[in-house]
C-alpha cells in the first residue's frame, strides 16, 4: 500500500478573523506569534510556498511596550535621494505612529518577496480599541507573554 504526499491546494485554504490586544505586550513577541498566524504555520495544510494563514486585528497598537533600553534604539531606512538617510527612535515611533511600528515589526518577521507582500496586507493594526471589523466575527486570540 503506498500513500500519497498531500500538497495544499490553493481551494483548501479557509481563511479566519483573529482580534489580538496588544495592550502591555513586548513588541517582538507580539509580532512573531501574529507572523505565525499570517504566515499560516498554525495549519496542517500549511505549505512554504502558499499563502495559508489567516486575518489577524491588532488593536491597542500605541499600549506595546519594549523591553530594555529598545525605546532608544534607532531605526534607520533611506528615502533614496542623495543624502536621504533618516531615522528615529523606536520609542518615538510607537509614541507617534504606533500601527507603523508593530507593520514594520510583524512585516520583517515574513518572507521578503510576492508572498510576504500579500501575507502582510491581512494584517489590521490600530490604535485604539475600536476595529471596524465586527462583520467578519473575529475570535478572541490569547499571546502567552
Amino acid at each position: 500500500m503506498t500513500m500519497k504526499t498531500y500538497s495544499t491546494k490553493p481551494s483548501d485554504i479557509k481563511r479566519e478573523w483573529f482580534v489580538v490586544d496588544a495592550t502591555d505586550k513586548p513588541l517582538g513577541r507580539l509580532a512573531a506569534e501574529v507572523a505565525k498566524i499570517l504566515r499560516g504555520k498554525h495549519k496542517p495544510i500549511f505549505a512554504p510556498h502558499l499563502d495559508t494563514g489567516d486575518f489577524v486585528i491588532v488593536i491597542n497598537a500605541s499600549k506595546v511596550k519594549l523591553t530594555g533600553h529598545k525605546d532608544e534604539e534607532l531605526i534607520y531606512w533611506h528615502t533614496m535621494w542623495p543624502g536621504g538617510l533618516r531615522s528615529v527612535s523606536r520609542g518615538k515611533l510607537i509614541a507617534e505612529k504606533p500601527e507603523r511600528a508593530i507593520r514594520r515589526a510583524v512585516k520583517g518577521m515574513l518572507p521578503h518577496n510576492k508572498l510576504g507582500a500579500a501575507m502582510i496586507r491581512k494584517l489590521k493594526v490600530y490604535a485604539g480599541a475600536e476595529h471596524p471589523h465586527e462583520a467578519q466575527q473575529p475570535k478572541p486570540l490569547e499571546i502567552e507573554v
